[in-house]
């Protein structure tokens, strides 16, 4: 795809926003429906290197240790985590909170289901979007996929944490890997005078 890295970009937040749609889509014969998407891909007009909230590295760095010990990489994990999270519309700290329950951090994590990387990406969405040579264990790549693909169904379900985060796991309907994800949040990520 031609265009400026913002243009290509925005075009892949799209893409990744009406995954969900076109595969129904596929199935059900129906065009699909982008109702309710707008968001999710008018952030990318924002740059993904926006200004770092370096009380909030800090704070966060601290947390992270146990989990990522070298310094360098836990700062830009923390950088890309917020700046991810900040195009998508979601608070950094809930995707640091997923990430933990997902992956453990652990980049090169798979699931027995075959989910990758950070947040635990399944490789059927770069099917549907075309996306071949897409490396769901590359951080940037998987988070960009995982934010996207949680704000898109916390659209989806106005606003209802619980059920879109029951959703991106792929147990609808059930609460206990929403409950899993919220304690992380309340025990490990939250913080009291935090603005994302």
């Amino acid at each position: 795809m031609s265009g400026s890295p913002s243009e290509r970009l925005r075009w892949l937040l799209l893409a990744l926003s009406l995954a969900p749609c076109l595969a129904v889509a596929a199935v059900q014969g129906t065009p699909p429906l982008p109702t309710g998407l707008q968001k999710t891909f008018e952030a990318t007009r924002s740059d993904v290197a926006s200004t770092v909230d370096a009380a909030w590295i800090d704070a966060m760095q601290r947390r992270l240790a146990s989990h990522l010990p070298d310094a360098d990489r836990r700062r830009t994990l923390l950088r890309r985590v917020r700046a991810e999270a900040r195009l998508a519309g979601l608070d950094p700290q809930i995707v640091l909170a997923v990430i933990q329950v997902e992956s453990g951090f652990r980049t090169q994590a798979e699931s027995p289901a075959g989910a990758r990387g950070l947040m635990q990406v399944m490789p059927f969405w770069k099917r549907v979007l075309g996306r071949a040579d897409d490396d769901l264990h590359d951080p940037a790549t998987n988070l960009r996929y995982g934010c996207t693909i949680l704000a898109y169904y916390l659209r989806q379900e106005h606003g209802d944490l619980t059920r879109a985060l029951a959703r991106y796991h792929g147990s609808r309907g059930r609460t206990d890997y929403p409950e899993r994800v919220m304690r992380a949040w309340q025990r490990h990520w939250w913080l009291a005078d935090h603005r994302h």
